[in-house]
């Protein structure tokens, strides 16, 4: 399958095209319903195997990875959090690859803030929940099954009093807007998109209003350590080319500054694996104690990997482009794919942006008074826990 992928990811780029042949293979081959239980016909994997398959996907083409990754994100959000009535008929279609999902969470005046709504859910006669969104980014919206769309809970909710609701595209009406034509990550394909439909009460995902908990529990986490493997395995692919180019003499002469440059790539893509690591393991701890994942200190490793995985990654990827150099390296028809992952993870610090992370991470520091890192057992046993906060609260 990996070389299929890598075969297709040159054309899908150039024009700025969803990858339909790839994502055709990830549903052939059960990888849709990575997360789905076994129940329900998936492959009840977990999110350490969703960071494994990511970044092997995103070795071979990062727009199939990242697509991929943000559909396992919205079924995480299913599995956990869905109703009975809507995992029964819902997930054995995700599992058979029937079902691509895209998420809707951004929304003209709030751009990406995730847990504010502006739109406004209404009750019709017949009890469904009518909805009219729009929003600027989907990705892979045009060839989505379903939707995962946030809406504020009702029309004198307050903004935070956000729903999660899912829809299929046949109860929907969909009008796709604006362009995608972008430095990176050109065949996610996310454009924005006008949506007006209706569906039944069981199709909201956790709570109505209460969408934190959902984000809070499922989106962030999943999203993150998915985000983080997709680029992760990029550079790392990306590494891997410019030693084999190295070795067979295809880039020269190696000199001490060369040399530098990749024991400096090598030393990020390690720095960002470890942390994925321990952060997976933080994650995955939390889940099988059955603990929430609100703690300050779990919100702020989250947020760490994301930014940390954005800027090493990519910071990567340009010392390694300085060692293939302008032929080898940066050159759009090298054998080498070293531009195209350098444009795609440029993308990486600006989805869901770093600068709103950092803030909050400011923030929630400022109530981590006993500065709990990672792993865990580095804090010395007479903290206290009882001074810990939540910025979320």
């Amino acid at each position: 399958m990996l070389p299929a992928l890598t075969a297709q990811a040159s054309e899908t780029d150039n024009l700025a095209r969803f990858p339909d042949t790839a994502v055709q293979l990830l549903r052939d081959n059960g990888l849709m319903g990575l997360l789905v239980p076994e129940e329900y016909g998936g492959l009840g994997g977990d999110l350490g195997d969703l960071i494994a398959v990511a970044g092997m996907l995103a070795s071979g083409c990062a727009s199939t990875a990242m697509v991929w990754a943000m559909h396992c994100q919205q079924v995480d959000c299913i599995v956990r959090f869905g109703s009975q009535q809507l995992r029964d008929r819902l997930l054995p279609r995700i599992a058979s690859g029937e079902i691509y999902l895209a998420s809707v969470t951004s929304e003209p005046g709030k751009g990406g803030h995730l847990l504010s709504g502006r739109a406004a859910l209404e009750e019709n006669v017949d009890h469904q929940l009518r909805f009219e969104r729009e929003t600027p980014i989907v990705t892979g919206g045009s060839q989505a099954e379903g939707f995962l769309i946030t809406m504020r809970e009702s029309p004198d909710a307050a903004g935070h009093r956000v729903t999660l609701l899912y829809a299929d595209r046949e109860q929907l009406s969909l009008e796709s807007i604006g362009s995608w034509d972008t430095l990176g990550m050109r065949g996610t394909e996310s454009r924005g998109l006008r949506l007006a439909g209706s569906v039944p009460a069981h199709q909201v995902i956790g709570d109505p209003g209460d969408f934190k908990t959902v984000a809070v529990e499922s989106m962030i986490p999943a999203g993150h350590l998915a985000w983080s493997g997709v680029w992760l395995g990029a550079a790392r692919s990306a590494l891997s080319g410019v030693l084999a180019m190295v070795r067979s003499g295809g880039g020269g002469r190696t000199t001490e500054l060369s040399a530098e440059r990749i024991a400096r790539a090598r030393i990020d893509i390690e720095l960002v694996a470890a942390y994925l690591g321990v952060v997976r393991d933080e994650v995955l701890g939390h889940r099988r104690e059955k603990s929430p994942l609100s703690s300050t200190a779990t919100q702020i490793h989250l947020n760490n990997l994301k930014v940390i995985a954005s800027e090493l990654t990519f910071r990567s990827v340009d010392q390694l482009l300085q060692v293939a150099g302008l032929f080898s390296g940066y050159k759009r028809d090298s054998p080498l794919p070293l531009e195209r992952t350098f444009r795609d993870l440029r993308s990486a610090s600006l989805n869901y942006s770093n600068d709103r992370l950092l803030t909050m991470n400011g923030a929630l520091t400022l109530l981590d008074r006993n500065v709990t890192l990672l792993p865990k057992d580095v804090v010395p046993s007479s903290a206290s826990a009882g001074e810990e906060g939540s910025i979320f609260s």
